[in-house]
């Protein structure tokens, strides 16, 4: 279960990759915009902003996240929905995914059939976090183990594998990855790192345990996760790697 209230804890820092994904974007006039795994819907609504003249939809598979995009907007069309059962219409002329394949497993398969089935002029762009061989996802995957519960060591691809798939599909292709280094404030009952990765990675592993197993699970983890980022003059140093993919689908001279 996906709680908006826990994932807009870092609301700035998770909304930039975004802005730096969609400023790559060279559209004009869009007819129809998908963005692939909304969330809380705010993002989508940026991109109605941008293409007024779009017809924009979100799409999301977490009932909390669809309930709380839609009671924001009437403009905007959001639908809950598998992003792995997912087929752009014959006019979608861009399509959007921040920080959501990675929770699709077969996603680096899907890509050449949705490219290849997007309108000629068409643009799509992904961006994915590439941290998971970070300090906390890796003791995460660790205490998890402890747990019988297996979490996948990388479920994305870098750049060049990302930009060699979409190529092969006849994209011309930006791709590129950045390392943020987000600066959080410390203080309050729990380190700020552990209370962004309740937002995401650690959702799944919340889900599996019954309340005392996650309490103890918790524990554990905050003592690995104080250590390998201490707090200095107020504020905890979180390096965060992001791997950003546009692909554009060239007009021919037989479109």
């Amino acid at each position: 279960m996906w709680d908006p209230a826990v994932y807009r804890r870092f609301d700035a820092e998770r909304s930039r990759p975004f802005f730096d994904l969609t400023e790559r974007i060279a559209a004009e006039r869009p007819r129809a915009v998908t963005d692939l795994g909304c969330g809380t819907g705010d993002l989508t609504r940026a991109l109605a902003g941008r293409w007024p003249g779009a017809r924009v939809t979100g799409l999301d598979s977490s009932p909390e996240m669809i309930a709380k995009a839609a009671a924001g907007d009437r403009n905007t069309a959001f639908v809950l929905g598998d992003i792995a059962r997912w087929q752009p219409d014959p006019d979608t002329d861009v399509v959007v995914t921040n920080a959501a394949l990675q929770w699709v497993p077969e996603h680096r398969d899907l890509l050449p059939g949705w490219f290849a089935a997007l309108p000629a002029g068409a643009w799509f762009a992904m961006q994915v976090p590439g941290n998971f061989d970070s300090p906390g996802h890796r003791a995460i995957r660790e205490l998890a183990a402890d747990h019988g519960k297996e979490l996948p060591h990388d479920p994305v691809d870098d750049p060049a594998g990302y930009a060699e798939v979409l190529t092969a599909a006849g994209g011309v292709v930006d791709a590129w990855e950045t390392t943020y280094l987000h600066l959080l404030p410390a203080g309050g009952p729990d380190h700020p790192v552990l209370r962004w990765l309740e937002g995401t990675a650690l959702r799944p592993v919340r889900a599996a345990l019954d309340d005392d197993q996650w309490a103890g699970f918790r524990s554990r983890l905050a003592e690995r996760i104080a250590a390998d980022h201490p707090e200095r003059h107020g504020l905890v140093a979180f390096p965060f790697r992001r791997i950003f993919v546009v692909a554009h689908k060239p007009v021919t001279h037989q479109d």
